[in-house]
């Protein structure tokens, strides 16, 4: 950490010139899925606004596009973020299914996923196995295909934004810090598409920094931004495009559900309990 202090506010304006840009790029296409459609091309040009907003503050700042880690780094943590984002989301919906929040699976799913990929009339398939196949597709391709807007937040967040904060703050600081930003980015689409606002702001911010903390960990333990785009991507798979849809509803539990619900914040948090105190001692 600088211990100059002018160097120290140095490191603070770059932060906040940062930040200033990713709100000007961002608005507009905010404004664009709140008042004229939630399009996937507007939340796409979204998620690729923080990797701009990097590029714009280290042409500002006379820095190269190549000083962030680009490198893919060791193996093992690219396995390791695909593996615990997964983890992660069995393990909340198992309980959501063992307490009765929801009930495995939905018929109606399995059998638009056989139709989308084109599975019935093929041999003797029956559902178990149309499941499984779909299960791995989407485990895999939709993952790849996910990597491609995840890339775009990872370049701003984690492949810039907590190098910079990594200046000023702890290993805590810099989990917290960015993690509430990274959760406050998002507040117009909590605001404008979920019921219960107050709660599942407070759960999506928990989640949120929850994930600050493991993403932070495996980006400086990996000197690589990669590892974070590949957990970004699993983790939004995972608990939006294949769990959810596999789990009918129960009435009256659907704040549990998500990945604004309760479950997901408690199992989150307490894996970021874990890779804080793994950080410590790491001593990152």
């Amino acid at each position: 950490m600088p211990e100059n202090l002018s160097e120290r506010k140095e490191v603070w304006k770059t932060i906040f010139l940062f930040l200033a840009l990713v709100f000007a790029l961002t608005s507009p296409f905010h404004y664009a899925i709140v008042k004229l459609y939630p399009s996937r091309i507007y939340v796409g040009a979204i998620m690729w606004c923080p990797a701009i907003a990097a590029f714009i503050t280290l042409k500002i700042k006379g820095r190269k596009i190549s000083s962030l880690n680009w490198n893919w780094g060791n193996w093992k943590y690219i396995r390791w973020s695909y593996f615990i984002p997964a983890l992660y989301g069995l393990i909340t919906y198992i309980l959501i299914w063992s307490f009765g929040f929801g009930s495995l699976a939905n018929e109606e799913v399995i059998l638009d996923w056989g139709k989308e990929l084109g599975l019935f009339g093929i041999g003797t398939l029956n559902p178990t196995a149309i499941t499984i196949i779909a299960i791995i597709l989407i485990g895999t391709v939709e993952v790849i295909r996910a990597s491609a807007t995840t890339l775009g937040e990872e370049i701003g967040w984690r492949g810039f934004f907590i190098y910079e904060l990594r200046k000023v703050l702890s290993f805590t600081g810099v989990s917290i810090f960015s993690g509430f930003i990274w959760a406050a980015w998002h507040w117009p689409l909590l605001v404008y598409y979920n019921n219960n606002v107050l709660l599942e702001f407070i759960t999506f911010f928990i989640v949120i920094i929850s994930m600050s903390f493991i993403m932070t960990y495996y980006t400086f333990k990996s000197k690589s931004l990669w590892p974070a785009v590949i957990f970004h991507a699993v983790s939004n798979v995972y608990i939006q495009k294949l769990l959810p849809p596999l789990t009918m509803k129960t009435v009256g539990t659907e704040h549990w559900l998500g990945e604004n619900g309760i479950m997901f914040a408690i199992v989150t948090f307490v894996f970021a309990i874990y890779f804080w105190r793994k950080a410590i001692k790491d001593k990152l």
